[in-house]
């Protein structure tokens, strides 16, 4: 009973956020359209492509596909609304409520994806009409397995982005620290190029982050990329490391949160 009451309090949090995305349309739509960066380095990579890449034209134009619809539904912004809350006080009433404040940033999130989707479909035909040689579905397993891995990207990267958000409780200004976080998830996380195209040192490097499970794994599976390749990920693997991060990231946002919140309290009392 205690989840079910859980499960209704966000189903009724999750449709006040969707009304509330629902009125910026405009604005949600200029943010599908402002994550162009994935068509940009398609591109790049076609007008200069590397040779034993592994991936031909058609399959790169459906990697970078994917990297953009993935990047649309885990892109996470709570840091720069969290520090607005905290800033103005709306922390305060939310800190007394029975719902974790972090639940309602992620019905806010979920919200907006869910607004974002009609955009993102629009998006995903004119590209098959621009590239037709490109148009292919994954078959039905390994599209839920994508949407899963999606599912779980959202998961790491709104652990990440609200340990910089707890930041908050000691500093103004942690969104400063959010764009440093930026430049290793612009370079590692496959989103300008794919992981095959790294240097075979940096590529485990990279897999010894989280940032390539952000975009990369994901996109590969939704692309149809063949799994595993070198540099790459292996399916069971892949999941196995994104449950890792999770399991790694949770009890230190958790830490970081009490830790945050005593400081609160006692800067309010």
């Amino acid at each position: 009973m205690h989840v079910l009451g859980r499960a209704r309090r966000h189903a009724v949090l999750w449709s006040v956020q969707f009304a509330y995305m629902a009125e910026y349309r405009a604005e949600i739509a200029l943010w599908a359209l402002s994550g162009v960066v994935p068509f940009i380095m398609l591109a790049i990579w076609q007008s200069a492509p590397l040779p034993g890449l592994g991936l031909d034209g058609p399959m790169l134009g459906r990697y970078f596909l994917s990297a953009f619809v993935v990047r649309q539904f885990t892109v996470v912004w709570v840091v720069w609304q969290f520090e607005e809350d905290t800033i103005q006080g709306r922390l305060s009433p939310y800190l007394l409520q029975p719902l974790h404040p972090l639940w309602r940033y992620v019905a806010a999130h979920q919200a907006e994806q869910a607004t974002r989707l009609p955009f993102v479909m629009l998006i995903i035909a004119t590209f098959f009409l621009l590239q037709p040689a490109a148009l292919a579905f994954p078959s039905p397993p390994r599209l839920l397995l994508g949407v899963l891995a999606v599912g779980l990207a959202f998961a790491i990267n709104f652990l990440l982005q609200s340990l910089i958000a707890c930041l908050c409780f000691w500093s103004e200004r942690a969104t400063a620290l959010e764009r440093l976080l930026m430049i290793p998830t612009l370079f590692l996380s496959g989103l300008v190029a794919p992981l095959q195209a790294f240097p075979p040192g940096l590529a485990r490097l990279a897999l010894k982050t989280p940032f390539p499970y952000l975009i990369a794994f994901p996109a590969q599976l939704l692309s149809g990329d063949p799994l595993p390749v070198e540099g790459g990920f292996t399916v069971v693997g892949g999941f196995l490391a994104m449950a890792l991060w999770i399991a790694v990231l949770l009890p230190l946002l958790s830490l970081l949160w009490r830790a945050g919140v005593r400081r609160y309290g006692a800067m309010g009392a």
